[in-house]
């Protein structure tokens, strides 16, 4: 079965240079991860499993001979690429620039390798004007699908009124965003994450849950914020099965009433309606049961998260779904397919 997973990221030497001196004042604690728990060694290859961070960081930064190998092992006919880290922690005036290298970078990889390649753009998001020049140019110049937000853009969430316009060239250009996790608000992290040992602080304000979190909420302000109605063209892609968010729908829409949150349809609607979940690595069969039996196939994406977890078990997922052949090719590569029109 063909394959394209799209959250499969790339690291760039000079915007990590430029950016973690302040994230590194954001989250002081980033590099507390792997201090004395040390990932890949997990006996269980039925499924993705957190690799080294060493690893992981070497495997990012090269974007094409390693990566194409760990692809071919895995039966893995496209990746979509999308820069990690944190950007948006890079000094303002330089974003633009760093942005600009990267995007023509990535279009140059997917020109390099045309049927193994896409990518997302990436923004200066704390400059939203000047974001929206970029996405344009990355879209319609270079080619690229659009655009994946690393965690909060600045300060504010994607849903603050200064990020109304470039939300409107995303409806416009009719180009995914991708709302992935990052960094929790400090505040979050000091109240709902501190207090353990450093290895366990860390792990749980990132990628065990406050990450998610994160994102998971990035997404909820989204729809209460009217974007999705003003935009029935903005399409957002949310990875580890929607963040959260799916499984509390329900329980939203009972308690915020179109009455109460102005909006034109409920949370669950304007979720079917306008996002795409992938499970980004976690393929376990109660999440995908729970999503596929309420988004069904044709809203659900494929990912593995790379380069972060390793490439176990994709093909054995697949062969496990309780779905028919038509839908799981669905998930593998048409909906992509038919998003992005490969």
């Amino acid at each position: 079965m063909k394959i394209i997973c799209l959250e499969e990221h790339v690291l760039d030497s000079a915007t990590l240079q430029a950016s973690m001196p302040n994230a590194l004042k954001v989250a002081p604690y980033l590099p507390d991860w792997g201090k004395t728990v040390q990932d890949g060694n997990n006996p269980d290859h039925s499924r993705p499993q957190v690799i080294a961070n060493t690893d992981s960081s070497r495997k990012a930064l090269d974007w094409e001979k390693e990566r194409l190998n760990d692809m071919d092992k895995a039966g893995i006919d496209m990746q979509i690429l999308s820069l990690g880290g944190f950007p948006q922690f890079a000094p303002i005036q330089d974003q633009l620039s760093l942005s600009q290298k990267v995007n023509d970078r990535l279009a140059s990889t997917v020109a390099a390798h045309p049927n193994r390649f896409l990518a997302f753009a990436t923004l200066p998001w704390s400059s939203p004007d000047i974001a929206i020049k970029e996405l344009e140019r990355a879209v319609t110049q270079l080619g690229l699908k659009g655009a994946l937000l690393n965690g909060r853009p600045s300060d504010s969430f994607i849903d603050a009124p200064q990020y109304k316009e470039l939300l409107s060239a995303f409806n416009t250009l009719k180009v995914p965003l991708y709302i992935h996790p990052g960094i929790p608000v400090p505040a979050v992290q000091q109240a709902y994450y501190s207090g353990f040992n450093p290895e366990l602080s860390n792990r749980l304000s990132t990628f065990a849950w406050g990450w998610h979190n994160e994102a998971g909420i990035q997404l909820l302000r989204l729809i209460l914020s009217g974007a999705f109605d003003n935009n029935p063209h903005l399409t957002v892609i949310s990875g580890h099965w929607g963040e959260m968010l799916p499984f509390y729908l329900q329980r939203l829409d009972d308690s915020i009433p179109l009455a109460a949150s102005g909006l034109k349809r409920t949370l669950t609607q304007t979720f079917k309606d306008q996002i795409f979940v992938t499970p980004s690595g976690m393929l376990t069969q109660p999440h995908f049961n729970f999503i596929y039996s309420l988004l069904g196939a044709e809203r659900i994406l494929f990912s593995v998260d790379y380069p972060y977890q390793s490439l176990d078990g994709i093909h054995n997922f697949f062969h496990r779904l309780p779905i028919s052949a038509q839908e799981k090719a669905m998930i593998a590569h048409q909906n992509v397919e038919k998003l992005f029109h490969i």
